[in-house]
Formats: C-alpha cells, sequence, structure tokens
C-alpha cells in the first residue's frame, strides 16, 4: 500500500492529482487533527494506537501495511509544514519505546516488521540552499527510525508537483 501525506488545499490537490491510485491512502488536512501531547498513552495506554480520538489516531498500523510513503509539505525553515510534522508526531506509535544502538546512535525499536521507502517532496518559491540542506539532513534523520531507503526533491511551485503521485 502507498501512502501519500501532504498539505495541499483540497483545489491545490483536485487540479494537480484529479484521480489517484485506489492502492494509495491520501492523507491530508479534514481540520480534525490534534496536537500530540507527548502522553505516550499510544505506547503504555493502548499500544499502537493513539489516545487522542480523531481520524489520525491510527497512524502507526497504517504505517504498518504501507510500503511506500510520499510526502508533499511547504518547505518551512529547512522542515515540513505543521500539518506533515503534527501527522508525524502522531505516528510514534509506530515505534516501540525501547531503545537499540543504530550506528552508534540510539533509536527506537521497530514495532512492525514492514519497510517503508520514503520520498519527500518540499515546495516553496524562497527555500534556501541552507534550508535545503537542513532539510536533506531532517529527512535523513526522521528515515533511520521510520523506513528502508529514502529521497528529497525541492520544487519552486506546487504545481511543479504534478506527476509525482504515480
Amino acid at each position: 500500500m502507498k501512502i501519500l501525506l501532504h498539505d495541499l488545499s483540497v483545489i491545490e490537490f483536485e487540479a494537480l492529482y484529479p484521480n489517484t491510485d485506489m492502492n494509495t491512502t491520501v492523507i491530508s488536512d479534514n481540520g480534525a487533527i490534534h496536537n500530540c501531547i507527548g502522553c505516550f498513552g499510544c505506547w503504555l495506554k493502548t499500544p499502537g494506537v493513539c489516545v487522542l480520538k480523531d481520524n489520525y489516531n491510527n497512524m502507526g498500523e497504517l504505517l504498518s501495511k504501507c510500503d511506500e510513503l510520499k510526502i508533499i509539505s511547504r518547505c518551512i525553515y529547512g522542515s515540513y509544514s505543521p500539518l506533515i510534522r503534527n501527522v508525524l508526531d502522531r505516528s510514534i506509535s509506530y515505534l516501540l519505546p525501547y531503545f537499540i544502538s543504530k550506528n552508534a546512535e540510539t533509536h527506537h525499536a521497530m514495532r512492525y516488521k514492514n519497510k517503508i521507502s520514503l520520498s519527500v517532496h518540499f515546495y516553496g518559491s524562497d527555500i534556501t540552499e541552507n534550508e535545503k540542506e537542513t532539510a536533506k539532513r531532517l529527512v535523513k534523520a526522521n528515515c533511520i527510525n521510520f523506513c528502508d531507503k529514502y529521497n528529497v526533491n525541492f520544487h519552486t511551485r506546487f504545481q511543479d508537483l504534478e506527476g509525482v503521485v504515480k
């Protein structure tokens, strides 16, 4: 299964992608996402499921069924937009609360065995070279815990994203 996580408006998304693959789950802003409160309930109270009751409380389970994750985000100071960051924060239940050593660094153990391929597409007309380098390091760091392989792309306008979803 593929997941497309984006921060485009409904009009922008439909203009770029009038038809999406039936095997693609599209996650966007439906106006109902709660902020992660850092309670770790998804690890301790309801393992694998966020305790906040909204349409995003099953992100860990959804990622467990995913083999390809595409993220489309406005680049803000070398990072994801607030919506994308929030959805990723709410996805922490994809991991276990236990730590392992990986590449001489401390990381979370995996809850699920699947391998995710991550493709991130940042857009914005004023992305600086420093912001690009920060974004690349961020995605690489996310990928250590999150996925098997990744790539990062930069686009000047959101209209340049046409064809990203296949």
